[in-house]
């Protein structure tokens, strides 16, 4: 479905992607995390045909950008990040509205779109205007909208920020169930969580380069360990006390509010730092997550 191999994009003196290799295969939930400024943005308007490469190659739906930009979108649904819909119009208007760009019929429109407020669970708010609408209800009408063509390939650029937990969680049993009708799905997202329950493979960016590639198991595995410890001291003793069980795990990580062991065995880390003669106001053994993997490979430090 998509086909990248040295793709690169640059703006002026500035490459946003630089060099990367991408494969996207049909039916799959792919995704690009990353923090501000890796480049994903850029590689998904270069997916969508609406930004060209700067070098590289890139092929989508088996098309070149360059040459088939207008077929390729014809097969695209893309949801932006930000709201684009159409205020003026009701919430069923922005769905036929936005099919007769696709040359669809008046009556397959029609039919198409009551199809699809049922499938977001917004038929009863059809005669609606956008501006009526919670946030959750917008982000599931602007997917609505990126389905009306029937597309092979959905692109959504961060298809949850901004939700709350309800709206999140709907939205992924939604987006679950289009890639078990077959529909391919490329997404970037800041919710490590939304990655490891999406994501059949993801790619890290940072500084416009891929820095790992995988599943999330994959990533973690590689990456980090099977459980992290958790230890909390009162403040300012961080310091002092990472160095007593500095050698109780593969990786110690000492933040402001606690220190982190990342180890095979947590429980066995926690009891011997008991051992130790440590006592901490609370301590707490969890599974690794992508977050720690994402954390590990960018940094904790904010990029602008």
């Amino acid at each position: 479905m998509v086909q990248a191999v040295g793709l690169r994009k640059a703006y002026a003196a500035v490459e946003a992607v630089r060099g990367i290799d991408v494969a996207v295969a049909a039916g799959e939930a792919f995704g690009f995390l990353g923090p501000n400024g890796a480049g994903k943005s850029s590689t998904m308007r270069m997916i969508a045909a609406v930004s060209p490469p700067s070098g590289g190659t890139l092929r989508v739906l088996g098309m070149d950008p360059a040459v088939d930009g207008s077929a390729i979108r014809a097969r695209l649904g893309v949801c932006p990040q930000e709201n684009t819909l159409d205020s003026e119009l009701t919430v069923r208007e922005n769905l036929t509205v936005y099919g007769r760009y696709f040359g669809m019929s008046r009556a397959a429109v029609g039919a198409r779109a009551d199809e699809l407020l049922d499938f977001v669970q917004l038929t009863e708010k059809s005669a609606a205007k956008v501006d009526q609408l919670s946030g959750g209800m917008r982000r599931r009408l602007s997917i609505a909208r990126a389905l009306v063509n029937s597309p092979d390939l959905l692109l959504l650029d961060e298809p949850t920020t901004g939700l709350d937990p309800q709206a999140r969680h709907l939205l992924w049993d939604q987006l679950f169930r289009l890639k078990h009708q077959g529909v391919t799905l490329v997404l970037t997202t800041h919710y490590m969580d939304e990655a490891e329950q999406l994501c059949d493979r993801l790619v890290v960016m940072d500084g416009g380069v891929i820095v790992a590639e995988g599943s999330p198991r994959e990533l973690i595995a590689t990456h980090s360990t099977p459980e992290v410890a958790e230890l909390r001291f009162p403040y300012g003793e961080n310091e002092t006390h990472a160095a007593t069980v500095a050698d109780l795990a593969a990786r110690v990580e000492v933040l402001p509010d606690r220190i982190l062991l990342y180890t095979d065995d947590g429980e066995a880390a926690l009891e011997a730092a008991h051992h130790r003669g440590l006592d901490p106001l609370s301590a707490l053994v969890r599974r690794s997550s992508l977050e720690d993997v994402f954390l590990a490979l960018t940094g904790r430090s904010l990029v602008d």
